[in-house]
């Protein structure tokens, strides 16, 4: 059952790479057959406009000649300008439809022709029937790759928090204090990077701004940092000042058992 599914499965992506190549293949042709036809269009709208134009020149002779051809029962006579317009549009389809179809033709035969002259590589290199797979080594390769980790340090971060364990609150109301700090350097990495995005990356402008209005907002975060310090120190002022001023010593104030 498995391997019905696994050969299924490998017959699908096979197609697909097929279809892919034969798109490959086919493209240029199919491009010189697309500039021609819109050609050709733009051929028969030109014909089109010249037509209207003589047309309208002998509908003005018609102004004359149709009063005539109804009383003397000369249709030939009759709106001329109708019927040379009539006559050369029929004669720019003909033309459009001739050479339409003859791009058509080409594009068909260039892609047959591209069918039959197949050279990819992998037609060209043996390959074993099934995957074979290796035996491990006992030794493998380590493969360093240097670069910005942001992700990784920003996950670090997290997982520290998660497990952090304060001694006390005190150390909590250190580390709020620190926490502006903090956010500061991590805005200031999105404004470098904004920074490098414009003047040194191959990156359009868009992506400098994304990176720049990372920053702003990362701004707003350090103000709420800011303003989450005093107040910390407002809600817990009392408790504060046990540690910060205490009354006779610490231990003193431990006589609270708070």
């Amino acid at each position: 059952m498995i391997n019905r599914a696994r050969d299924a499965r490998d017959r699908r992506n096979g197609q697909q790479v097929a279809d892919r190549r034969a798109a490959v293949r086919k493209a240029p042709a199919r491009r010189r057959a697309r500039w021609g036809l819109l050609r050709s269009a733009a051929r028969f709208q030109g014909r089109r406009l010249l037509a209207a134009l003589a047309a309208g020149a002998v509908g003005l002779l018609g102004c004359v000649t149709t009063p005539i051809g109804r009383r003397l029962g000369w249709r030939w006579l009759m709106h001329p300008g109708r019927r040379l317009y009539r006559r050369l549009m029929d004669a720019a389809h003909a033309n459009r439809a001739q050479r339409d179809g003859a791009i058509r033709a080409r594009r068909a035969e260039e892609e047959a022709a591209a069918d039959r002259d197949l050279n990819e590589i992998g037609d060209r290199v043996a390959r074993p029937a099934r995957i074979i797979p290796t035996a491990p080594t006992s030794a493998q390769e380590v493969v360093n790759v240097s670069g910005f980790k942001f992700e990784e340090a920003a996950a670090e971060m997290e997982n520290a928090a998660r497990s952090y364990e304060p001694d006390g609150n005190m150390e909590v109301l250190t580390m709020i204090e620190n926490l502006p700090t903090a956010l500061l350097s991590v805005a200031n990495t999105f404004r470098i990077l904004a920074e490098r995005s414009d003047e040194e990356f191959a990156f359009e402008k868009d992506v400098a701004g994304a990176f720049d209005d990372i920053h702003q907002q990362l701004l707003n975060g350090v103000d709420a940092a800011e303003t989450l310090v005093p107040l910390f120190r407002n809600v817990h002022e009392q408790d504060i000042a046990r540690h910060e001023s205490p009354r006779n010593g610490s231990e003193a104030e431990k006589g609270w058992n708070v």
